[in-house]
């Protein structure tokens, strides 16, 4: 039984180590003399305050659109996340797989017909 958890132990302390290494490496190589222009905020390369007061109020906006294709993206990504094991393992795991897998294909299929009715998918 330690056996099984040594390899564990194993697989948590590599997962520590190897998010671990970089940071430290990337704090020991990093600039020690910050200066004001080092230190200054800037978006896209363009100090911010350098613009007149009128561009500073000027925000470009996204649709929300846009948002609501990602969404749905990540969804249906997710869904071929699931959808993938279940698969491999259709043959052992029975008739409630099945009417699970249903279910949960049917409340994806229901949230894509209410997106595609009130007009989500269309880019305009």
């Amino acid at each position: 039984m330690l056996d099984r958890y040594g390899v564990v132990a194993l697989f948590a302390f590599m997962a520590v180590l190897f998010p671990a290494i970089p940071l430290v490496f990337s704090w020991i190589i990093r600039p020690k003399k910050p200066n004001k222009s080092k230190t200054t905020t800037y978006e896209c390369g363009l100090e911010f305050e350098d613009f007149p007061e009128e561009a500073q109020q000027v925000w470009v906006q996204f649709r929300v659109q846009y948002f609501l294709y990602a969404i749905i993206f990540v969804v249906f990504d997710i869904e071929a996340v699931f959808l993938y094991p279940w698969a491999v393992a259709y043959n052992a795991l029975g008739l409630y797989a099945l009417v699970e897998m249903v279910l949960f294909l049917g409340i994806l299929i229901l949230a894509l017909a209410y997106a595609w009715r009130k007009g989500l998918l269309e880019w305009a």
